[in-house]
């Protein structure tokens, strides 16, 4: 209603306008005339007989005339019009008096009575957006920018959030406060007001949130912590206040306040001491969430990533004192997450959904999202009614890699290069206990690497044994000692500077924070300090020089012997390697089937077939160890 009453003003107005337009253009055709005569100078002219002819204007009092030489002239008569006519009479001069057009009448009252009327509308429209008429108003800074969020498409429920069972088991027992709050309030318990949803970015928080609301079937009000904060101080503070009040009105009801760090960091950090906007939002938050009742029903769900910088205010009992942690899926939960982000999609029969979870660990809900969609843009540039393993296969190396560059010029020597420096990779990792089964190693560019090794680990690994990460050193180093072997000292790219920033980050870490050096001992020595090239080393490190050039020395040994053991697998499978070289020059690609065939029965590869049901080999990589060549950085 109120939009409909503002476009019929706005349309009030342009018509006026144009009404006023019309007038001034109908008053201005006669253009103004060449001489402008006093009444007296009139006089004279007529007594001298070089008047030809007049024309007098009642309602205005003026008169429009012609000289006997065919000049326009005017004079204004206002109060003695009626003298000018027995003038012109008594002389002879042709005269007669203007019409009055009942038209231009009105127009000219709706003339004079225009400016009135627009500062009347002017100040009336000022006054109630003063007033608080709308969000948008012009003094409505202070209202509440909370969303209230209507799905009329259909509600999110647990069942459309997957991946997560953990903690929609913590938040079930929210959903049953506020269907029935009877049920506790009857035995004296108090629901917690606040629940803190904690987790890495894309791993589902909001969605989460949104299905306590639509389980619960109560309003749900969603905003985010940077609409709080302005530059003018006491107006985040204003909105909270604001959003409270609503939440009570609405009440049962859910708050989801998305990137609460923005908003909850630490008091008394910031370079105005505690008269910052920001804190003065987060104490009036502090303060509305005190005076919540237990029996109002407004529950606070909030997410974050950052929950190390939250204020301890924030996180005391009381307020935010129940943390719900929303990690990464495993691989049950990206299961059933690619089966919600498939519904609706034609998949052809070669899909297996087990496999594509088991090649995605470390994915979030909103990566596995993206591998759909991805595999469905790639199905239909190719123009195919059904998405096959193939798209999947490919829009997972497009995703974690990027896509390929079969454009990029390679020479024949660089060529090879990449060859044996990848079959170098693949070599060390089949002769290293402890070591991932490998997937794939191709030496197609793909983002800045020219060709890359992948590995297929069996389940998704919590922890490494020493094993483990030895094998992972040796065949990150395995790049570089097949450069130094086949192609000399001199000849050795740059093409492994990724895999010795790698075998230097495992050995770092084996030695400052794992324990697992015998020379330093099971000793922590890591360093947050940013500038330090090494953790535990650099400066701010309060260790002495002794201490830092033994783990030094240690973190050298780590990543010496880890080439040493790379150039003897080598050495002595030389034949496998050449063989492996060989065959990725010829066919580019090599699957992880492919390989062991071609090296225990000499079986010569073939190019995939994506039309059968893909074995393990076909499965989509993963997000662990990629061992690559990267393109060297001009």
């Amino acid at each position: 209603m109120n939009n409909n009453m503002r476009n019929l003003a706005m349309w009030a107005l342009v018509i006026t306008m144009f009404i006023m337009m019309i007038s001034v253009s109908q008053n201005s055709i006669q253009g103004p005339a060449e001489n402008e005569y006093s009444f007296s100078e009139l006089e004279a002219q007529v007594k001298t007989g070089n008047i030809k002819s007049a024309e007098i204007n009642e309602s205005s009092g003026l008169i429009i005339g012609e000289t006997s030489s065919g000049e326009k002239f005017t004079t204004n008569t206002s109060r003695i019009a009626d003298r000018a006519g027995e003038m012109f009479e008594a002389a002879g001069v042709e005269y007669d008096y203007a019409k009055v057009k009942q038209s231009n009448r009105m127009v000219e009252i709706l003339i004079g009575v225009l400016p009135l009327l627009l500062i009347i509308g002017v100040t009336l429209m000022f006054m109630r957006s003063m007033q608080g008429g709308g969000r948008g108003g012009a003094m409505s800074f202070g209202k509440s920018r909370a969303k209230l969020l209507n799905e009329p498409g259909g509600k999110v429920t647990f069942d459309d959030v997957a991946g997560v069972q953990s903690a929609k088991e913590d938040l079930k027992e929210v959903v049953e406060f506020l269907r029935d709050p009877t049920k506790f309030t009857r035995l004296g318990a108090r629901i917690p007001t606040g629940a803190l949803l904690v987790g890495p970015p894309g791993t589902g928080k909001t969605l989460l949130a949104r299905a306590v609301a639509g389980e619960a079937g109560v309003p749900f009000f969603t905003i985010s912590g940077s609409d709080f904060v302005e530059m003018f101080v006491g107006v985040g503070a204003s909105r909270v206040r604001d959003m409270f009040a609503d939440a009570r009105k609405n009440a049962p009801c859910i708050i989801f306040i998305d990137e609460i760090d923005a908003v909850g960091r630490h008091r008394g950090v910031g370079t105005s001491g505690g008269h910052e906007e920001r804190e003065q939002t987060l104490n009036q938050l502090l303060v509305e969430m005190d005076g919540f009742d237990g029996k109002e029903g407004v529950i606070i769900i909030a997410a974050t990533n950052r929950p190390d910088v939250l204020d301890k205010a924030l996180l005391r009992p009381g307020r935010f004192d129940r943390q719900i942690e929303v990690p990464y899926p495993d691989i049950q939960g990206r299961e059933k997450i690619l089966l919600v982000h498939m519904r609706g999609k034609p998949f052809a029969a070669d899909v297996d959904v087990k496999y594509v979870a088991r090649g995605t660990p470390g994915f979030s809900g909103a990566d596995l999202a993206n591998l759909v969609n991805e595999a469905a843009l790639l199905a239909a540039r190719r123009n195919k009614r059904k998405i096959s393993m193939r798209e999947f296969e490919d829009a997972r190396d497009k995703v974690m890699m990027g896509a390929e560059r079969r454009t990029l010029a390679m020479s024949e020597e660089e060529k090879q290069m990449t060859a044996y420096h990848e079959a170098g990779h693949a070599i060390v990792g089949l002769n290293m206990a402890g070591s991932l089964p490998i997937h794939k190693a191709t030496i197609i560019p793909r983002g800045r690497a020219l060709g890359m090794v992948q590995y297929m680990p069996e389940r998704d690994q919590i922890s490494q044994s020493r094993q483990e990460m030895i094998a992972r050193m040796a065949m990150a180093m395995g790049g570089r000692a097949a450069e130094e072997i086949k192609f000399g000292y001199d000849k050795v790219t740059s093409g492994a500077s990724s895999d010795i920033e790698q075998v230097t980050r495992i050995a770092t870490a084996m030695v400052t924070e794992w324990g697992l050096s015998d020379e330093v001992g099971p000793i922590a020595y890591k360093n947050t300090d940013s500038n330090s090239f090494h953790p535990g080393i650099g400066r701010g490190s309060a260790i002495s020089p002794e201490t830092a050039s033994m783990i030094e020395s240690e973190i050298k040994r780590f990543v010496t012997e880890a080439h040493e053991t790379a150039v003897k697998i080598l050495k002595k499978k030389k034949k496998d390697w050449v063989k492996l070289s060989e065959a990725l020059l010829e066919y580019e690609t090599l699957s992880g089937d492919e390989i062991k065939n071609l090296l225990e029965d000499d079986i010569k590869p073939k190019r995939p077939d994506f039309s059968a049901k893909p074995t393990l080999s076909a499965v989509p990589t993963t997000r662990g160890p990629i061992i690559g060549k990267p393109q060297p950085e001009n």
